[in-house]
């Protein structure tokens, strides 16, 4: 989705094409406002490519979804890991739109590696009291568990 700044500090007109995550909002606030740091944070404050959009992040942007289920976007591409180990690539130089998964392509294993290293540790557990909303997927038995009910793969998909 767009994100968009402007005001004090923001260079008028700039365009950072570098995805970011909603996690930055806050620390690009606190930058912006002149108003000490936090150490404490996982987002980054955007006040570098807000002065020039040309400005590199420091990693990618990272999207975790329950335990095991996460996306990392880098410019270029975006990996994504499912908790059965199923994983997905996509080059979105050539393929915006997310038609061709490149992941079981020899010739991309130096990609997904590179994206792996940004994926989170530890994969935290869902938070105590959110299990009703929450996916969970068992390894050993190949189930995951949706709103109190087991799935399996052979299963429809749930209405």
């Amino acid at each position: 989705m767009p994100l968009i700044f402007a005001g004090p500090g923001v260079t008028q007109g700039g365009r950072c094409k570098q995805p970011v995550e909603l996690l930055d909002i806050y620390p690009t606030l606190i930058e912006l406002c002149g108003l000490t740091p936090r150490t404490d944070l996982e987002g980054l404050s955007l006040a570098p490519q807000l002065k020039n959009a040309a400005a590199l992040r420091e990693r990618p942007a990272v999207t975790s979804h329950n335990q095991g289920n996460h996306s990392v976007r880098s410019e270029r591409w975006r990996y994504i890991c499912y908790a059965d180990g199923s994983e997905e690539l996509y080059d979105h130089l050539t393929d915006p739109t997310e038609w061709t998964n490149l992941a079981g392509k020899p010739e991309h294993a130096a990609v997904i590696t590179e994206h792996k290293k940004w994926l989170p540790k530890p994969d935290a557990p869902p938070a105590p009291g959110s299990a009703h909303r929450v996916l969970t997927y068992d390894q050993a038995t190949d189930e995951a568990v949706w709103e109190g009910k087991v799935v399996r793969r052979a299963d429809p998909i749930p209405e």
